[in-house]
């Protein structure tokens, strides 16, 4: 369903799933319909409803989750929460100053899509304006590793990578140097990532390391658009195999280009991990006034 001829309410709103993401509370002002997996307000008694979405923020609703599968709600459960609501123009004070917070986190949340965005075109252009002259095998060497996720020592010194990124610590690590992480498994499969110093990898990623006269930070860039769909093989779990991707060839110009082009967006990967910094600080932001003054 995408559209309606009438709509159920008119005004302002805080949703919450009933089934699914009961956990993401949000707010809207206007004309709608709502399906049956979701909850909506009205009738506001002695509260705002932008201080209802602020109060929404502050509850843990899977504690409330009433199935052993997808996550549920039922309207009886979130009647018998019970909440601290203070005077109206407390309540004006505390939605205005969130909703400050909650604008300059969309303003962010823009500028890191508009930079990620050019990142990849510049990317595309300056990785693929040339001849595909180059196997991936002729300039990166594959590593594959055997330690699982449950192997991962939680005090060790030494990062330890998964598909998730970061998933513990280790005291024993298998690459000292940079390396382009790649997954090979699961639904992330082709998602690239860059590591530094000394590391692990557990068995669902490949790390590629740099052979012959090639810059690491300009194969990142080339692989981080190159399209490893094609290569993708497995059903239920999807897999690729570097035996596979490896003969694709890619633009690998003169080393001194490559630098060049790296250089460029290295610096655009640093405004965007600044720009990421900040939005952060602001996420951290609206959580502790959350916590001070609602909870």
């Amino acid at each position: 369903m995408t559209s309606v001829n009438e709509c159920i309410y008119d005004g302002e709103t805080t949703f919450i799933g009933r089934k699914g993401s009961i956990n993401k509370p949000f707010y809207y002002n206007g004309k709608f319909w709502t399906v049956d997996t979701l909850f909506y307000t009205h009738s506001f008694n002695k509260t705002t409803p932008k201080f209802v979405y602020c109060l929404f923020q502050t509850i843990n609703w899977l504690r409330y989750n009433e199935a052993s599968g997808v996550p549920s709600l039922s309207k009886d459960t979130i009647e018998k929460i019970k909440v601290f609501i203070p005077q109206l123009d407390e309540q004006r004070k505390i939605s205005e100053m969130l909703s400050v917070i909650d604008e300059r986190i969309a303003t962010q949340n823009k500028i890191i899509e508009k930079l990620q965005s050019l990142i990849r075109g510049l990317a595309v252009t300056l990785t693929t304006k040339g001849n595909f002259n180059t196997a991936i095998s002729q300039c990166l060497e594959c590593h594959s590793s055997t330690l699982q996720e449950s192997e991962v020592l939680p005090n060790g010194l030494y990062k330890v990578f998964g598909a998730n990124g970061l998933v513990g610590y280790t005291d024993v690590p298998q690459m000292n140097g940079d390396a382009i992480l790649v997954i090979k498994d699961g639904s992330g499969v082709g998602t690239v990532s860059y590591a530094q110093g000394k590391f692990s990898a557990i068995g669902t990623l490949n790390y590629l390391t740099v052979i012959d006269n090639n810059d690491l930070r300009y194969l990142y860039f080339a692989l981080s658009v190159f399209n490893f769909q094609a290569y993708k093989t497995g059903m239920a779990i999807p897999h690729i195999y570097f035996k596979d991707y490896g003969k694709a060839k890619i633009y690998c110009p003169p080393l001194a280009e490559q630098k060049h082009i790296a250089n460029v967006l290295d610096k655009l990967e640093s405004k965007l991990l600044l720009e990421q910094g900040i939005l952060a600080s602001f996420n951290w932001q609206k959580r502790y006034l959350l916590g001070q003054m609602l909870i």
